[in-house]
């Protein structure tokens, strides 16, 4: 069945976009199709075509344009349901109708807690008490959509939240109703709907607005195709032709962003909401480092992080001076940016000083542990607009070795190892992201390569995680891009060991904040031995196997430059941080320990090389700027995908090689 049709006869079709007495009694004809949910086939499943069916129907009630209906719905949710469970955002269904009062009642929430984001020794680290959430009257209408799509369609809320078919008939009423109150008639032409897409959103301001509207006509303009996680099979066709009017959103009567000392690109919606620098006693200051970057430093590194908080609550963390600080947050509900920190300046938020000094750090509202406080597609495109961005201005590659998860940034000593973040965590979808950022992850070589890339496929890889609400208990299975690493190739065989995380020796777990035994997807590693099905890496100085069928990989064939100790030494150091030596210190700043990790890189390994970079330290200790070095030594070290987080190893102690 195709996507959806231009053209419509409506000879037959209640207009409803008008009365709500109307809308009551079409939901009444039909409750029960709204109490059946989607129609299945005989053994139970749901058929391939039910979900498109719905959207048709609810396209032809409500005379919205069924592209528009499936363009909307795809940019909110790509069309899945997650198992009737809230977005981040308080989010339900393909349509992501907010209703945060019931969300937030519901939803877990968890803080950073004890926060040491400078990840250095020279400062204490910042705390921080779970921030109250914001009362329900509060909540901005963006958060109350489903109570305005039951008021104009007649359907029950819980039905709103707990029926795809009622979920889909609110939000198509809802694009009816925004046109209506543009005063626009229905219409056929899915350009005439720009500025009933871009009320939509529930955006407060222009740019974001816009942004959001321009998403889903792109999304009708290349179409789409892909199987829920309901696993019905749901199409919209391209319709390469369609212009929208774009001057419909001046109509909304919206705020216009305070975007003056924003550095993004034109194609995203960015506010400034500054992070404060301010002196606050004793020598102490926050929330974040004055520099000259990329005069001072490279930027080699942009960090992917998750708030673990709502919205407002990520705002209010990050103008607290007392808290740490990351250049930009990106909202779930529609993709909109707020910058706070300059690109120039060094935000805390890795957990890494080294790390810290040369990146930009992008905080994603959302909770890892939480499968179904989904990231929405908004978010995923506008993000990943921002990380072109960056990319280009600082000529980043575009590589799972330089765009990290806050879980691929390493410790600084043995000591921090077991403190380090694991967000985004194994939910957040790399295979779709790098898509986005156009560069996705293909077979670079043959079958029988020495290097892989980690490439599951997200929506059927559902690996047990445990943990995401009690402790040891299992998880809501959810895709994932992560795989597990076994010590031999069988699924029976003990997890690989993190002496890290766990120095007494024990296994590692399926916990989901557990990194000891994953490699996720995009991620690069020297093949150890292959037999069967299975598929064996060097990892954190052991052989750890994974499961990879030729007829369903989990890993793609790769080329990358690989590196192995040089003839001699049985093993070498491997460190979280490239400090330089102790001769390139200047009289007045303290030399900095070159402290070995707890792991090694023995003899006849090889690990992934991800760049080659001088040994370097940024002294930045005081309020006052003046007093600020940037240390650059001799020493050069190589970055290498060592185990699911990246580490160093010096130059001078190993060889490259092309692979």
């Amino acid at each position: 069945m195709q996507g959806f049709a231009r053209a419509r006869s409506r000879s037959t079709r209640r207009r409803q976009a008008g009365t709500a007495g109307a809308a009551v009694a079409a939901a009444a004809l039909l409750l029960p199709l709204l109490s059946s949910g989607p129609s299945a086939t005989a053994d139970g499943r749901p058929s391939p075509s039910a979900l498109q069916r719905e959207f048709a129907a609810a396209a032809d009630e409500f005379d919205v344009p069924q592209s528009v209906l499936l363009g909307v719905s795809y940019l909110q949710s790509r069309w899945d349901a997650h198992g009737g469970a809230a977005s981040v955002t308080g989010g339900y269904g393909p349509m992501h109708l907010t209703d945060a009062r019931t969300a937030l009642a519901e939803a877990p929430h968890h803080s950073h807690g004890a926060e040491d984001a400078r990840g250095d020794d020279a400062r204490p680290a910042r705390t921080v008490a779970d921030a109250p959430l914001p009362e329900p009257a509060a909540l901005p209408p963006r958060l109350r959509t489903l109570e305005r799509a039951a008021q104009v369609s007649g359907i029950d809320p819980e039905q709103l939240r707990d029926n795809t078919a009622a979920n889909v008939r609110g939000g198509a009423a809802l694009l009816a109703e925004a046109q209506k109150s543009l005063g626009r008639p229905p219409s056929d032409d899915p350009a005439q709907w720009y500025g009933a897409v871009a009320r939509f959103s529930g955006a407060d301001d222009v740019a974001t607005a816009t942004t959001y509207a321009d998403d889903v006509f792109d999304v009708i303009r290349t179409g789409q195709a892909r199987t829920t996680d309901s696993g019905q099979r749901m199409t919209l066709a391209a319709d390469p032709e369609v212009a929208p009017d774009r001057a419909q959103v001046a109509d909304l009567g919206l705020r216009t962003a305070d975007a003056a000392r924003t550095e993004c690109p034109r194609s995203v919606a960015c506010e400034w909401i500054p992070a404060p620098y301010e002196e606050f006693g004793e020598g102490d200051y926050g929330n974040h480092d004055k520099a000259q970057r990329p005069h001072s430093q490279s930027v080699k590194y942009i960090v992917v992080h998750d708030t673990e908080a709502t919205w407002d609550t990520t705002l209010r963390l990050v103008q607290n001076p007392q808290y740490v600080s990351w250049q930009y947050s990106l909202r779930s509900s529609d993709g909109h940016i707020a910058q706070h920190v300059p690109l120039k300046d060094v935000a805390w938020h890795a957990g890494n000083w080294f790390v810290n000094a040369k990146s930009v750090g992008l905080e994603h509202e959302g909770f890892l542990v939480s499968p179904d406080a989904w990231y929405t597609e908004a978010m995923y495109r506008t993000s990943a607009r921002l990380v072109r961005y960056l990319a280009h201005r600082f000529d980043i590659p575009l590589d799972r070795q330089h765009i990290l998860g806050h879980d691929n940034v390493p410790g600084t000593t043995t000591a921090t190892i077991r403190g380090m973040h694991t967000d985004p965590g194994p939910y957040w979808d790399w295979a779709h992201y790098f898509t986005l950022l156009g560069r996705p992850f293909t077979p670079e070589a043959g079958p029988d390569s020495a290097v892989v890339t980690i490439r599951p496929d997200y929506d059927a890889n559902r690996p047990l995680y445990t943990g995401c609400t009690k402790a040891g208990e299992a998880c809501t299975p959810h895709g994932s891009g992560a795989v597990r690493l076994h010590t031999g190739p069988s699924e029976s065989a003990p997890l690989v060991k993190d002496i890290g995380l766990r120095p007494g020796g024990q296994d590692s777990t399926t916990g989901v904040n557990d990194t000891g035994a994953r490699a996720s997807t995009g991620q690069q590693y020297a093949v150890a031995g292959r037999e069967g099905d299975w598929t064996a890496i060097w990892y954190l100085g052991q052989k750890a196997w994974f499961h990879n069928p030729r007829t369903e990989p989990t890993a793609v064939p790769a080329r990358a430059s690989v590196l192995t100790p040089r003839d001699g030494p049985a093993e070498v150091p491997v460190y979280g941080r490239a400090y330089p030596e102790a001769s390139a210190y200047p009289a007045g700043v303290p030399v900095q320990s070159v402290s070995p990790l707890p792991y090694k890189l023995r003899a006849g390994q090889e690990y992934v090389v991800g760049d080659r970079l001088p040994g370097e330290y940024l002294y930045a200790t005081t309020f006052d700027t003046a007093g600020h070095r940037v240390v650059r030594g001799e020493e050069m070290y190589y970055e290498i995908q060592f185990g699911h987080r990246v580490a160093f190893v010096k130059a001078s102690d190993v060889e490259v090689r092309g692979r």
